[in-house]
């Protein structure tokens, strides 16, 4: 396992579940403490911070909804108050709403810009202040390989997901010299309870066009995730990591 992370604290958004849950796990595993953020049940919520709990470290739960600046401020400030600090920021939330431009609503592109893009935006905003009184920080954006080769029936996805890498660098530009890094990865076709409600068909055409061979596992981009939040990418910001078995190659 890389650098270790101990007496750092995370944030992870969208982290009930699928690569948010996966991605929490590993910087826990790390040794930092984890803020483990979603709108999903309470009880969804709590398993994972009992997860690791019981593997040894600290972790707090907090349901709160990232598209609503007042109850992004509170979040972080909860974070602080009750794990000391606020270090590493992995912006995982996300939603879909696919659909072919030609019949896509402008309530659902709406949805999706602001939860995707804007969210990241919020919670990023919050953050960078412990982060920079702090001197150290990680901000990790999830992306896509959609956001960077596009896709039929997900434009409002992909522009969102386009967006983060904008983002990503207009942050590791104004953040650089604080010591704070910003990163984007760019997952693949990967394996979760969304893509497995997909046909057997697309999953069988996503795996061919994988040179890997195979679809991806939220543990993958939770190890891409964690290779930038350790002390050994202090010197990668600004960049886009694609984790998707050499599916789209730029």
């Amino acid at each position: 396992m890389c650098g270790r992370l101990d007496g750092k604290v995370a944030l992870v958004t969208g982290a009930a579940r699928g690569i948010g849950r996966a991605i929490a796990l590993r910087l826990a595993a790390m040794g930092a403490a984890v803020a483990v953020n979603d709108m999903a049940p309470e009880e969804a919520i709590g398993a994972v911070v009992a997860e690791i709990q019981a593997a040894g470290s600290r972790a707090l739960g907090v349901r709160a909804n990232i598209t609503a600046a007042a109850e992004v401020a509170a979040m972080v400030e909860r974070v602080v108050q009750e794990l000391g600090d606020l270090h590493i920021l992995v912006n995982n939330a996300g939603i879909t709403r696919d659909m072919l431009v030609m019949r896509l609503s402008e309530e659902d592109w709406d949805a999706v810009l602001t939860t995707n893009l804007k969210g990241a935006f919020l919670c990023a905003k919050a953050a960078v202040r412990p982060m920079m009184k702090a001197r150290w920080g990680r901000i990790v954006n999830l992306s896509s390989v959609v956001g960077l080769a596009g896709n039929a029936g997900q434009a409002n996805y992909a522009a969102a997901k386009a967006g983060l890498v904008g983002l990503t660098r207009s942050l590791a530009r104004e953040l650089g010299s604080r010591g704070i890094t910003a990163n984007a990865v760019a997952p693949g076709f990967i394996l979760t309870d969304m893509t497995a409600r997909l046909a057997d068909k697309i999953k069988e055409e996503a795996q061919a066009q994988t040179p890997a061979g195979r679809l991806g596992t939220p543990e993958d981009v939770a190890a891409a995730v964690a290779f930038l939040c350790s002390p050994e990418a202090e010197f990668i910001t600004g960049q886009v990591l694609s984790v998707d078995g050499g599916m789209v190659m730029r």
